[in-house]
């Protein structure tokens, strides 16, 4: 069990390789799309902006959207507001403030939130005029040339969505923030452009990106038979023979998780949607009448998450393996064991390194976040590996927001706002197989198995570092309400 585990997670990091190849092959012979020139053309775009209870960030960037340089007359902009707070006045107050300016705004409530993010962005294509559709989430800052750099991808009649580079406004609030990014950066920066260019199936990203209409009636519309509503439209527009352009040199920055709750309830829902859109895909992909090679990586691509209980399941192997009796047996057999360890985590670490090289200067600086990002995915495994479960088990679907707090900058506070989550029980299970993993490191010490005791240190604080960080962090979430329920008691009259 454990060799098979190894071998899997060795395909997976070695697919990084891959894709590093395919990034440089395909830099080459890119070249970035020259922007609308004033005269051009400007076809009706319709701007969605999906809100649900984001009374930090809602009018952030509703304002962002009716910045947008691009003709009143062709764009439209739709606020779709399923919120049960005050969100729903502060983004009333920012419509009415763009519609005083001459812009075209709805702000779309629904009775029933229904299908979550993708009810209410079906719901919107019901009365938007645009040709295209942009999307940007809340927590999202579109820069203003955003729509004048993406619709010229459109020339080629066979585009079907545009799809932007996410960029960070808090990158450099904690170690969290910064582990965050080196993830999305290596995402972005290597995995995008790569199956881009290689002629692989990508994914729309759900936010900063745009759609022509076309494509999505065509695909058959947003549907909420998953929590990744972007990566099903945006497989199912491609078999249809829709293609997916990743445009790596227009960034809109976007605001990263600062708890760790929220980061892992992010995570929780990507892999829970990945898994229930990989088995509502399969058919269609091995149908579908691409090469074998094309149908691998869309696989790979689209179960990537379960590195999760690969590695979990690695840890909670390593103790019995070692009381079995002997580990390895003839020390090639030790070799093979190592250099699988060895190239499953030299993959995505050297994925990072070159994902961030090709964002340009001060990536040197950026990459001391690098050993929080390796055990930031290491200690998240346990979260993951009961959401790929909950996919594999529970046909029920509970869309779990993420928090944002309007933190843009590399200051401010979460404490003391609304949305907070908790997850204490989630650190100490965690915790637990931080020590769990301990133990195994000092049995292979003690036996002189040295080959994966590197390894076993990377889990060991991976597992400690996120645990201890959502335990602290919940107690302190816990102290606040107190201290808030306290103060209200005193204020009562």
């Amino acid at each position: 069990a454990l060799l098979l585990a190894l071998v899997l997670l060795f395909a997976y990091g070695v697919n990084c390789y891959v894709l590093i190849l395919y990034h440089r092959i395909g830099k080459r012979r890119t070249r970035p799309l020259p922007p609308l020139q004033p005269g051009d053309p400007q076809p009706p775009v319709t701007v969605q902006l999906p809100i649900y209870n984001e009374k930090y960030v809602a009018r952030r960037v509703i304002e962002a959207a009716g910045r947008l340089r691009y003709r009143p007359d062709r764009l439209q902009i739709q606020v779709l507001d399923d919120s049960t707070d005050e969100t729903t006045e502060v983004a009333a107050r920012a419509v009415s403030a763009l519609r005083a300016h001459g812009l075209t705004v709805e702000h779309i409530r629904r009775e029933r939130r229904i299908g979550y993010k993708a009810g209410a962005l079906q719901e919107g294509l019901r009365t938007a005029t645009g040709e295209f559709v942009a999307v940007f989430d809340a927590d999202f800052v579109p820069p203003e040339d955003f729509l004048e750099r993406t619709i010229p991808g459109f020339a080629d009649p066979k585009v079907g969505v545009v799809q932007t580079r996410w960029g960070h406004l808090n990158r450099e609030y904690s170690p969290l923030t910064g582990a965050q990014a080196i993830g999305n950066d290596g995402h972005f920066g290597v995995e995008q452009g790569a199956r881009c260019w290689g002629g692989l199936f990508l994914n729309f990203n759900g936010t900063a990106g745009v759609w022509r209409a076309r494509a999505i009636a065509d695909a058959g519309g947003w549907t909420h038979d998953t929590l990744t509503e972007d990566l099903d439209l945006s497989y199912r527009a491609q078999l249809r023979g829709w293609r997916v352009l990743f445009l790596p040199d227009v960034v809109c920055p976007a605001e990263l998780p600062v708890q760790i709750a929220g980061f892992k309830a992010q995570q929780r829902r990507w892999a829970t949607g990945t898994i229930q859109a990989t088995l509502k895909l399969a058919p269609a992909i091995l149908a579908a009448r691409v090469s074998p090679w094309v149908k691998l990586q869309a696989f790979l691509h689209t179960t990537h998450y379960l590195v999760h209980p690969l590695m979990l399941a690695v840890v909670l192997l390593s103790i019995p393996l070692m009381l079995a009796g002997p580990v390895f047996g003839f020390p090639s057999n030790a070799l093979l064991v190592g250099s699988l360890f060895a190239l499953s985590t030299s993959g995505p670490t050297g994925l990072y390194i070159y994902g961030e090289r090709q964002l340009g200067p001060g990536w040197a600086r950026r990459l001391r976040y690098l050993p929080f990002m390796m055990l930031l995915g290491i200690g998240i495994a346990f979260s993951n590996t009961r959401a790929i479960w909950s996919a594999l088990t529970d046909r029920s679907l509970e869309f779990v927001r993420t928090p944002k707090f309007g933190i843009a900058s590399n200051e401010g506070a979460w404490l003391g706002k609304a949305y907070r989550l908790r997850g204490f029980w989630d650190g100490v299970a965690e915790l637990c197989l931080g020590v769990y993993a301990l133990c195994g490191l000092w049995l292979f010490v003690h036996s002189t198995h040295y080959l994966i005791v590197p390894f076993l240190v990377i889990y060991t604080l991976g597992f400690m570092w996120v645990g201890g960080l959502t335990t602290v962090q919940a107690l302190l979430a816990a102290r606040a309400v107190h201290m808030v329920a306290a103060q209200h008691r005193v204020e009562l009259p």
